[in-house]
């Protein structure tokens, strides 16, 4: 009788064996990958200098708290025009009046472009109005928004619109009668109402909870999207499947917000008469029809839907939150408060204000320039990036490289303001009273990518302002301190602050 032995394979290996193999190639790929990382740290030749770079993670930790503070101390060591590492994304950042200047007014075409960074492209496939790439697709939805918002944004009877909402906005602040109340609320549904009035046609009531719900989402992402998760996304974006992390609350917030507009967008267009527009929505869709049989066409159902969130946004955050600063410094300094009234008060003798007062009120365009100029509502703009080649003061910035603007370093220029951490109105007056305008005053940014609600806006500002102190003096509770450190985020917003709006005895 003969035995078998059973034999060992060669190829077989044991539980040890092929968890040893596998953790090497664990370590591989990952020493690969760092390799990878590192090489993607290094700047191209000809690139702007800056601070030094910690591996894998680059200047990101900087950029944790104030970045615009941050960005233009380093400007002081590096120069004007320098660069920072976003783990592995090189960036160019702008400092001072005269390098913007240079980059987005004389070479506009050329930082005219918007990034390709993973963030923009989960939110909004680089599409839509604000985040889409410089070419057709923005030529497109720009010519779109600029017509509407000329058509339906100005003219005596949008202004009558704006007075009439400055209007439900004083009524209701009179609704506290004098007692500490937080006008975020009411500030953000009243000037949200006006781009409302552009997109839709109508206003949405303050109690309308599913519009303010949405309004509080919009306002959650400004926050998020400028957050130190966002940046780690931008530079891991295999991130994304990570169950944690506060990029998750921020897809979650844009897909209900998505949900939101597709079913309001489709309430709007009930009753449409095509090619008689009466808003954003009509216009929008009368394109997308006349536009059918071009296959490149950009005009789509995501980028409509895309574009009303931009708009919604963009027409909102920064005038609600100059606004909301302007309230906050009037009860903070209750003598220029009083010299706005006394302006308001010859001028308007208690009538409502109209278009042409402007003009006639030079102390309260001057506060509204000032608050604007301080407080630095957007103060790195929206991240921009180079269409083509460029070459600045000696620099060579490749095609795709994102840019950063500090609008902040603008307007805290040494080289055009004294004393720019003071808040003083008149440094926009001259001898005689008279309003002058500053050249390095960039609150809506200049080029190509320049806010197109600017003149909108600055109209919105001057109504709520003029009406909210024309009926009310602004005083803090006995005792209260408002802080003046911003909230961070996209845009910067004052933190959390209760006022007493008392009626003036006129």
């Amino acid at each position: 009788m003969i035995s078998i032995k059973r034999l060992t394979s060669p190829l077989s290996l044991s539980w040890e064996q092929t968890l040893i193999c596998l953790l090497g190639l664990f370590t591989t790929l990952l020493i690969l990958l760092v390799i990878r990382q590192l090489v993607k740290q290094r700047r191209p030749r000809g690139f702007p200098p800056g601070p030094t770079p910690l591996p894998i993670i680059g200047n990101m930790l900087s950029l944790a708290t104030e970045p615009h503070v941050y960005m233009k101390r380093q400007s002081d060591i590096h120069g004007q025009i320098f660069s920072l590492d976003l783990g592995g994304i090189p960036t160019v950042i702008l400092n001072g009046y005269d390098a913007i200047k240079e980059c987005l007014y004389h070479q506009s075409e050329v930082f005219a472009d918007r990034p390709s960074l993973p963030l923009f492209q989960k939110m909004t496939k680089m599409g839509g109005l604000l985040n889409c790439k410089y070419g057709r697709g923005w030529i497109e939805h720009h010519k779109l928004a600029v017509n509407c918002f000329r058509y339906f944004g100005t003219g005596q009877r949008m202004f009558e619109r704006i007075s009439e909402e400055c209007l439900y906005f004083l009524d209701a602040i009179d609704q506290h009668q004098g007692k500490p109340f937080n006008p975020k609320h009411l500030v953000t549904n009243a000037v949200s109402n006006i781009t409302n009035l552009i997109i839709f046609g109508q206003r949405f009531t303050y109690d309308d909870g599913d519009f303010q719900h949405m309004i509080e989402i919009f306002s959650e992402n400004v926050e998020l999207a400028a957050s130190s998760w966002a940046f780690l996304y931008n530079a891991f974006p295999w991130m994304e499947y990570l169950p944690f992390g506060k990029h998750q609350r921020l897809f979650r917030n844009a897909n209900e917000v998505y949900k939101f507009l597709l079913q309001i967008i489709r309430r709007f267009s009930q009753g449409r008469v095509p090619q008689s527009p009466q808003h954003y929505i009509d216009a929008y869709l009368d394109e997308m029809e006349q536009s059918t049989p071009d296959k490149a066409t950009s005009f789509s159902q995501d980028n409509l839907i895309f574009s009303v969130g931009e708009l919604i946004i963009a027409g909102t955050e920064t005038t609600t939150n100059c606004l909301r600063w302007a309230m906050l410094y009037m009860a903070l300094y209750p003598r220029i408060q009083e010299k706005v009234q006394m302006e308001i008060d010859s001028v308007l003798n208690g009538r409502q204000p109209a278009f042409e007062d402007r003009q006639r009120m030079p102390y309260v365009e001057a506060v509204l320039h000032e608050v604007l100029r301080l407080c630095n509502i957007v103060p790195l703009g929206i991240f921009r990036a180079t269409s083509q080649d460029a070459v600045v003061r000696g620099y060579t910035i490749p095609k795709g490289t994102m840019v950063i603007t500090n609008l902040y370093s603008v307007h805290f220029d040494e080289k055009y303001w004294s004393d720019p951490s003071i808040f003083c109105p008149e440094r926009f007056l001259d001898c005689n009273g008279k309003f002058i305008r500053h050249e390095a005053f960039l609150p809506f940014s200049i080029g190509k990518r320049h806010c197109l609600g600017e003149q909108l806006a600055r109209l919105e500002m001057f109504l709520f302002f003029t009406t909210l102190l024309q009926r009310f003096h602004l005083q803090f509770s006995e005792g209260f301190i408002p802080s003046l450190s911003a909230k961070l985020g996209m845009t910067l917003q004052p933190q959390p602050y209760s006022i007493c709006a008392i009626r003036r005895q006129q």
